[in-house]
Formats: C-alpha cells, sequence, structure tokens
C-alpha cells in the first residue's frame, strides 16, 4: 500500500546515513548493509500496515458501541419516565415532586455552578454504593471510616465520567445511613431521588454568623449546608454520642444530619458539609422566624429593617420586645420541655455552646397569600452526563438491594430544566408524620389550656450544636465579659449555657397558673 511504502522508505533512509559512521568503510560493507536495511523497513511497513488495521477496527467497534449506547438510551427513557411516575406514587406525591420549587434557573455561569455540580455527582454515588450493599450490625470503625472516590472525564468501573475532575470522600457512611433509615424514617431510593434529581439555590445564609451557605433538595426537604473543617471534625468526634442521643430519643429537636461528606476541587481547595433536615416546610408561609439562644446582650434585629423584610431572622430582645410567647397547652408543653431538657443535657456533656431554638410561625389566618416563599429560592439544575462505566469483567452485587438501587441511580440522572417558575406544593410530604412536634401540618400547632388547637402553627429546632467552648470562645467570653454583663453574653461555659438556654425556653412558653416569665431586660423571674 501507498502509506505502507511510504512509511518505510524513512527509517531506511535513516539506517543507510547511520551505517557507515556504524560499520566501517561504505564500499566494504554496502551490499549486506542494503539487504538488511531492505528487510527491517519491509517488517516495519507490516507492523506499521497492522497497526493502522487495528486502529481502524477500533474505531469501527467505538461508532458500532456508540450507535448501541444511543439506541439503549432511546429505549430506556421510556422506562425510566415509568420508573419516576412509580417512585412519585410510592411517595404518595403525585407526580408534584417532578418539579422543583418556585424559582429562576441557574446556569453553568453561577458562581457555584461547579462546585454545586460535583457535591451532587459525589452524593449519587458515594450513597447509592453505600445503600446497595446488604444490610450489617454496626461497628466502632464504621464511626471513623472515610470512603473515597475520585471523579475525571474518563470515569471508571466504580465512577461514572464527571465533567470536572474533583475528589469526594464519604464519612461514616454506615452511620448516617441507619440514622436516616432506622431513626428518621427515610426510604433510601426517595432520599437519593430526593438529593440527586435538582437543587434549589438559596440566597440567604444561615441564620448565624457563620458564613456557610446551604442548598435546598428539589422538594425543599433536605439541606446541604457547607461548615468548617473545625465543625466537619467535631461531628466526626461526637457522632457516636449523637448516634445514641437519637436513637433514644426519636423526638429530638436536634438538627437531623442525614450524611457528611467533602468535596477537594482542584489546586487543593477542599469543601466540607452535611446533609440535614430542613426546619420550615414547602407548603406554608414562614410569617415571623426567630433565633433564640437565651441571650439578651446584643441580640436584636433593628425593627425598621424587619417591617422591610419578610425574610428577617429576628433575635431574642425582638421576642421579648414583641411580647411573644410559644402558646402551648399543658400537654404539648410539657412533652416540648421534657424533650429540650434531654436535648440540652447532651449538648452540656458534648460542651457545646451556642447554639439556638430557631422557631418559624405561621398565622393559619393569613395562611400562604402573602407568598412569603416566592423570589427567595432559586433552581440548580446542571446538565448532568448519564451514568455510563466501563466495561468490566467482574460483575457487580445481584442483592435486591443492589438491583434496587442502580434502577434508582438510571432514574436519578438530572435533567435539564427549561426556564420559568413552578408551584409549590400545597401539603406537607415526607417523614414529618413520625415525629411528634412535626405531626401538625409539619409543625406544632398551638393549643390553649385545654389542649384545643388555635391558628398558629410553629416549626421548632435546636440549630448550630457543632461550636465546642474552644479557647477562642473562652477570649471571647472574657473579652464581652468586660463590657457587659457576662451571664447574659452569648458566649459562656457550656454548662452555664445549656441551663440558662433551658430555663430561657421554658419562660417563653405560656405557663398557665405558674411558672417563669422573661423581663424586658432579660431576667427570668417568677409569675
Amino acid at each position: 500500500m501507498g502509506s505502507g511504502s511510504t512509511s518505510s522508505a524513512r527509517p531506511t533512509r535513516s539506517l543507510t546515513v547511520h551505517a557507515p559512521h556504524s560499520y566501517g568503510p561504505e564500499p566494504s560493507v554496502a551490499s549486506g548493509s542494503m539487504f538488511e536495511d531492505g528487510a527491517i523497513g519491509s517488517e516495519l511497513a507490516s507492523d506499521i500496515q497492522q497497526q493502522a488495521e487495528q486502529i481502524r477496527r477500533e474505531r469501527i467497534t467505538k461508532r458500532v458501541k456508540a450507535q448501541q449506547e444511543a439506541e439503549k438510551a432511546k429505549a430506556q427513557q421510556e422506562a425510566e419516565r415509568a420508573l419516576t411516575r412509580t417512585a412519585s406514587l410510592l411517595r404518595g406525591s403525585s407526580g408534584r415532586g417532578e418539579q422543583p420549587l418556585v424559582g429562576n434557573l441557574i446556569g453553568e455561569g453561577h458562581v457555584n455552578y461547579v462546585l454545586m455540580y460535583n457535591m451532587l455527582t459525589g452524593i449519587r454515588i458515594a450513597v447509592s454504593r453505600c445503600q446497595a450493599k446488604i444490610r450489617r450490625p454496626l461497628t466502632e470503625e464504621d464511626y471513623t471510616a472515610r470512603h473515597k472516590f475520585s471523579f475525571d472525564i474518563v470515569g471508571n468501573e466504580l465512577t461514572p465520567s464527571a465533567k470536572y475532575d474533583f475528589k469526594f470522600k464519604d464519612y461514616a457512611p454506615w452511620v448516617f445511613r441507619e440514622l436516616r433509615e432506622d431513626h428518621f424514617h427515610l426510604d433510601p431510593a426517595d432520599y437519593l431521588l430526593s438529593l440527586t434529581a435538582k437543587y434549589i439555590l438559596s440566597e440567604l445564609g444561615s441564620p448565624g454568623k457563620s458564613g456557610s451557605f446551604f442548598y435546598f433538595s428539589r422538594d425543599y426537604r433536605f439541606i446541604i449546608k457547607t461548615i468548617r473543617y473545625s465543625e466537619h471534625k467535631f461531628l466526626r468526634s461526637i457522632l457516636p454520642q449523637y448516634y445514641e442521643h437519637v436513637k433514644n430519643n426519636p423526638h429530638t429537636l436536634l438538627s437531623r444530619f442525614y450524611g457528611l461528606h467533602r468535596v477537594k476541587l482542584p489546586h487543593g481547595r477542599k469543601i466540607h458539609f452535611v446533609i440535614m433536615n430542613n426546619l420550615f416546610p414547602a407548603h406554608k408561609d414562614i410569617h415571623e422566624t426567630y433565633d433564640l439562644k437565651g441571650s439578651t446582650v446584643g441580640r436584636v434585629y433593628p425593627e425598621d429593617k424587619a417591617a422591610q423584610n419578610p425574610r428577617a431572622v429576628l433575635k431574642d430582645l425582638n421576642w421579648i420586645n414583641r411580647g411573644k410567647k410559644l402558646e402551648l397547652g399543658p400537654e404539648k408543653r410539657a412533652l416540648l420541655t421534657e424533650q429540650m431538657r434531654r436535648d440540652s443535657e447532651l449538648l452540656k456533656k458534648l460542651r457545646v455552646m451556642d447554639y439556638s431554638l430557631l422557631v418559624g410561625i405561621h398565622n393559619m389566618q393569613r395562611g400562604n397569600r402573602d407568598n412569603v416563599r416566592s423570589n427567595t429560592l432559586k433552581i440548580f439544575s446542571p446538565d448532568m452526563p448519564a451514568i455510563r462505566r466501563k466495561a468490566t469483567q467482574s460483575k457487580g452485587p445481584s442483592s435486591p438491594e443492589a438491583i434496587a438501587m442502580r434502577r434508582i441511580m438510571r432514574e436519578s440522572d438530572p435533567k435539564r430544566l427549561g426556564s420559568g417558575t413552578f408551584k409549590l406544593p400545597e401539603e406537607d410530604t415526607g417523614e414529618r408524620q413520625y415525629f411528634l412536634f412535626y405531626q401538625d401540618e409539619g409543625g406544632l400547632r398551638a393549643t390553649d389550656e385545654t389542649n384545643d388547637g388555635l391558628d398558629t402553627i410553629y416549626y421548632l429546632g435546636i440549630i448550630d450544636i457543632l461550636t465546642p467552648y474552644s479557647s477562642v470562645k473562652k477570649l471571647e467570653h472574657f473579652w464581652k465579659g468586660l463590657q457587659a454583663d457576662r451571664h447574659k453574653i452569648s458566649p459562656v461555659p457550656p454548662v452555664e449555657y445549656a441551663e440558662r438556654f433551658f430555663r430561657f425556653m421554658k419562660a417563653i412558653m405560656r405557663s398557665g397558673d405558674h411558672g417563669e416569665k422573661v423581663e424586658d431586660d432579660g431576667n427570668i423571674k417568677a409569675e
């Protein structure tokens, strides 16, 4: 062939030039060298021709394989749609879970697009791999386990191809799996579908000053919140105690952690984040929000600003100055007080401080007519590739769990959204029905002294529980204590913090004929 002869001429010419320098004068070896060079040239031409044929065969094979995959993808579309409808029916959502909540589409130009893409991809793979394995009892090693995943544009038998290169870590996956399934009553397929199909980006920071930002799952039930490395490390250290507390206190008000992960971006940047419950429901407007710590020094949000911002997070002095009370009858008041006592006792033992009670108030008379929830959320919907792994000789797990999770993984492949807005749900969905303080429209309905319902629903939870009383907090306690009453400032030792917190929360409940109340100056006195 023409291409083969041209290629063989080049190495022959090179050998002829170098031969005199290597083997002596040209006349004495010319005939032998030319014979040998011709043989070598023929052999090289043959090799090159074989390689060219091999390359052509591989290209043809790839084209055929690509066509087969395209046909297979088309054939799977109907099956995936059917699976999506089935999962929606299992959740009782009648298809409402197919669309995210209200907002505008966020594309690749958004500042956090790459980070969220990597989070989404890592969660899908890590969670599904753990869920696909057969259940087993927890061991001590499970609390310190770290599962590593590497993602790139090529992919391998363990991870699919990804649009960006990054590394992902899944911490204590077996512990969080048991927490989710056994104690938080989350269906594994429902959890994965909710988290990994589409995201909603919140442009609001957390109520505190941590600088964290967070994202909502498409059905508004779960939050993905970034945390500092110190918080990440602390959560891992207290995970055994946290697990036991949740196990023994199924109705705890503490934040519910569903997963702990880390994304490592190129150039070494590491982002730690947790998956947790969203305290506020998607189907109800929250008309007032308070972040209560039991501290009264500097704990106020300007009322003039609050009048212009219905989403403002108010603080302790706002609650006191507005004369607010948790309107609960004897039955609910006793149950809530006891649970707060148990939760604060754990936080005291863990030497935690700076936590707060987040209170969302929904006025049933106002309902949703003010549409407070609109224009505060945005949709994040990356154009994710389908999961296609390289072929391997070994077969994957064949257990029913593995088969089910592979099906869910196919179903949860994100689809690109069109522009426009989406309707908010009109009723509560999810697992809240299993928990005592979230059974009334996803919250706790106010009651009078005869335990009859009133026109207010409270959404309560103890948040920001990952701040230990470190040397920095001790210094802050000393410094602020020089300027104000050291017993009323926010940073106080854990024992004092827990006792003050519990006493304050009891005092803000309607107490009937006896109890304590909070005075205008922040002091708690008997009624």
